[in-house]
C-alpha cells in the first residue's frame, strides 16, 4: 500500500507522485483509487488501489541506482536482431516490464539504431515513449528538471 506523496512508477506510463487517494463510484461499484500526478505533460492518472500488484506499480529507484541507468546508456555494445518484428516485440516486452534498466536499454538501442540506420515510424514512437518513461523516473529520482535529464541522456548517447 502506498501513501500520499510516494513517488511510484506506472509501467507504460512513467513515474509520478501520489497526489491523493480517492474513493469513486464507477458503474455502481465504489473503489479506492490512487491519483497519480505525472511530472511530464502535467497529466493525472487514476489507478485502482486493488490492482496495484497486477499492474506492476513500484517505488521509483533511489538516487544511488541512477548511476546504473547512466552506465547502461553509455554501453556501446548493441546486439539486436535485424528482424524488425522480433526487435519490436522484445523492446515492447522490456518497456512493459516496468524495469527502469530495461527501459534504459530500449532507449539506448533505439537511439543508436536511429543514428546508424534510422527507425521505422513504429520504432520512433516506441523510442519517444520509452524516453519519456525513463526521463519521468530520473526527474523524480534525482529531483531535477526534465531538460537537464534529457540533455544528459543525449550526451551519454551522442558517441
Amino acid at each position: 500500500m502506498f501513501s500520499v506523496g510516494d513517488k511510484v512508477v506506472y509501467p507504460m506510463h512513467g513515474a509520478g507522485v501520489i497526489e491523493s487517494i480517492e474513493e469513486r463510484e464507477i458503474l455502481g461499484q465504489k473503489q479506492s483509487y490512487y491519483v497519480l500526478k505525472m511530472p511530464l505533460g502535467d497529466m493525472k492518472v487514476m489507478i485502482p488501489t486493488q490492482n496495484v500488484e497486477g499492474i506492476g506499480i513500484r517505488e521509483i529507484i533511489d538516487r544511488r541506482d541512477v548511476s546504473k541507468v547512466y552506465e547502461i546508456l553509455q554501453d556501446h555494445d548493441v546486439n539486436v536482431t535485424s528482424n524488425w518484428n522480433k526487435r519490436y516485440r522484445e523492446n515492447m516486452s522490456k518497456i512493459r516490464s516496468g524495469n527502469i534498466y530495461e527501459v534504459a536499454d530500449v532507449v539506448r538501442i533505439l537511439m543508436k539504431r536511429d543514428k546508424e540506420k534510422g527507425l521505422s515510424t513504429g520504432e520512433k514512437k516506441m523510442l519517444n515513449s520509452a524516453k519519456q518513461i525513463l526521463i519521468s523516473e530520473l526527474v523524480l529520482a534525482e529531483n531535477s528538471e526534465q531538460v537537464d535529464v534529457e540533455s544528459l541522456i543525449d550526451e551519454y548517447l551522442s558517441d
